[in-house]
């Protein structure tokens, strides 16, 4: 494991999903995933999310619709929850998942439209 990365990576990853869920997941950790969680933060956060191609919110839009198409609406669901922290608006998620409909099929763009209002229910009411 490069170390380096793997502390950017971590920094990267609380910046974008949030100090609770990465917590949470250095909370689950095990000696068994312990290799998996640190391949994550290195490789996908430390490596992937920080080139300059793209930036972040690009990168979550781009995975809300993979996720999409590929059925997984628990990660989807992750990159919902951390919108706010990236820029991304309930606008911007509904017309990812439109495109989805169109290009990945309708039921699995309906299953990250729930799991989307679901999370959008949560917010806590303006003051």
């Amino acid at each position: 494991m490069n170390k380096e990365l793997f502390e950017h990576g971590q920094k990267v990853r609380r910046e974008v999903l949030g100090d609770a869920y990465v917590d949470a997941a250095t909370k689950n950790t095990t000696e068994f995933n312990r290799p998996f969680q640190e391949l994550i933060a290195e490789y996908v956060w430390g490596t992937l999310w920080s080139r300059p191609g793209l930036d972040r919110r690009t990168r979550a839009l781009i995975n809300i619709g993979m996720l999409t198409a590929l059925g997984r609406t628990q990660e989807v669901e992750i990159y919902l929850r951390a919108a706010p922290n990236i820029g991304i608006s309930e606008e911007d998620v509904r017309e990812v998942l439109m495109q989805t409909a169109i290009y990945c099929g309708i039921p699995a763009a309906l299953d990250s439209f729930r799991v989307a209002e679901a999370v959008f229910r949560e917010k806590p009411p303006a003051a």
